[in-house]
């Protein structure tokens, strides 16, 4: 786990000093206006994003009668490294590679244990749990702002839980996530949209998951003080339909955040969100951090 971070950290700050031309943007702005999620690298680009998700819970809904009850607090920390490239003349089809890792506290350890990756017995697990090729592509030549992003996981681990402690699924999970965006006049607001659904296959015994599907739609509300500077809100939900375990869950977050256009090539990203509701799962927080270079 320590190397994955080390590696990611040289990567990034290997591209903040080896690129000295701005990515290419069709609209002449910075990254973060520009090339949303919705919209695709051309031909020899690169995109890379480490994206980093710690969430923390004292609170669940698995009391009596599915009441809110407190537990010990729970920690799970997850890192992202996403890297793609162009294919295509047509900006239409991007390939990538998606590459996670995790670490895991339960029953009252500290918020930063997750940090210390120290395996503790009963505690807790770190580790790459999955990987998964990907490919994105626009469907319609004429709407350049909708693309879809498909990627197959693979799951690393070898189980799911071991002693009380939760790792990562244990499926094969085909996940399609669909993008848009819609850039109001004047340039100063921007709405996102993100519908990602998963498919998750496997043994019963094996997963939580296996043989269900999530869907979670989410809507993402952006202003721009500057080309450079945005700030945003954003509200998603999250449903687990049961398709033959026996389990289903949903939830719902809100949160916001801002993003920063560091250099032409790199941009910072922090996040925050509010599990507010849900079924059959924890009531925590999320706080996220995410660097991305496009180049």
């Amino acid at each position: 786990m320590k190397h994955l971070f080390l590696g990611a950290i040289c990567l990034i700050a290997t591209t903040i000093y080896a690129q000295d031309t701005e990515a290419d943007t069709d609209l002449g702005g910075s990254v973060i206006q520009t090339l949303t999620p919705s919209k695709l690298i051309a031909k020899g680009q690169y995109d890379i994003k480490w994206f980093n998700n710690l969430y923390t819970e004292t609170e669940d809904t698995f009391g009596p009668n599915g009441e809110n009850q407190d537990i010990p607090r729970n920690n799970f920390f997850t890192s992202t490294l996403e890297f793609y490239t162009g294919v295509s003349d047509s900006r239409r089809v991007n390939l990538g590679l998606i590459l996670e890792a995790r670490s895991s506290t339960v029953g009252g350890r500290g918020v930063l244990d997750v940090f210390a990756f120290d395996g503790e017995r009963g505690t807790a697990r770190s580790g790459i749990t999955s990987i998964a090729p990907s490919v994105k592509f626009v469907p319609f030549s004429n709407v350049n702002n909708f693309s879809i992003q498909s990627s197959v996981f693979i799951p690393l681990v070898d189980n799911e839980s071991e002693e009380g402690v939760f790792l990562d699924q244990k499926s094969y999970t085909w996940q399609n996530r669909f993008f848009y965006d819609y850039t109001f006049s004047g340039g100063d607001w921007q709405l996102f949209a993100d519908l990602n659904s998963e498919l998750n296959l496997g043994d019963e015994e094996e997963s939580f998951a296996n043989n269900s599907l999530r869907l979670t739609p989410g809507l993402f509300l952006s202003y721009f003080p500057s080309s450079k500077f945005t700030v945003l809100g954003l509200v998603q939900h999250s449903q687990l339909i049961d398709l033959g375990n026996n389990f289903s869950q949903d939830f719902t977050a809100v949160g916001g955040g801002a993003k920063y256009q560091l250099t032409d090539a790199l941009n910072l990203e922090v996040l925050y969100t509010n599990f507010v509701r849900g079924n059959d799962t924890g009531l925590g927080q999320t706080f996220n951090l995410g660097l991305r270079a496009v180049f």
